[in-house]
């Protein structure tokens, strides 16, 4: 066995020009800085929780991601939030998304939205709970500007008020 750290190519899969494309703004230097991370302040069955991806999933009643500006204009990104209830099943979900694979969210939408897998900790426990709100957001921001100053305040503000401890992401 050797003590070589294992590298994850997390651009293994993508065609050489995308690559190119997408690794052109990451500095090629190691991250050199402090890691924020914030230890809980109380145990895991005294915590709310709340779920937030990336992957563009909404309610079917709601209005989906506009992926249809995107398709006239590829450098732009929906940056609008869908607020999805703790109690939505899969019939009500959809998911909407240009740059990722949904046929495996659409196949169960756990991979990408535990909403069950959430229900069952809070049940058996293992949470304190799960907040009435999930969150989702168009992962894909050429500029994020909208997003990071409009549509993300308003979403921690309601996490705030639903007294969120912490949130569960599952980037796209």
């Amino acid at each position: 066995m050797t003590d070589t750290p294992r590298v994850v190519d997390g651009f293994r899969f993508m065609p050489p020009s995308l690559r190119a494309w997408m690794t052109k703004d990451i500095p090629a230097e190691e991250f050199s800085g402090d890691i924020p991370w914030t230890a809980l302040a109380k145990p895991l069955r005294e915590i709310t929780f709340s779920l937030m991806t990336s992957a563009g999933i909404s309610l079917k009643s709601d209005a989906p991601f506009d992926v249809e500006r995107e398709k006239r204009d590829p450098a732009w990104g929906d940056p609008t939030h869908r607020e999805i209830p703790k109690t939505a099943t899969e019939a009500e979900i959809d998911v909407n998304h240009l740059h990722i694979n949904t046929a495996y969210i659409r196949q169960d939408i756990n991979v990408m939205l535990p909403l069950a897998r959430f229900r069952e900790f809070e049940n058996e426990g293992t949470i304190g709970r799960l907040a009435p709100t999930c969150y989702s957001y168009y992962g894909f921001q050429m500029d994020p500007k909208v997003l990071l100053e409009e549509t993300m305040p308003k979403v921690a503000s309601k996490m705030r008020a639903e007294n969120v401890d912490a949130v569960l992401l599952t980037p796209a």
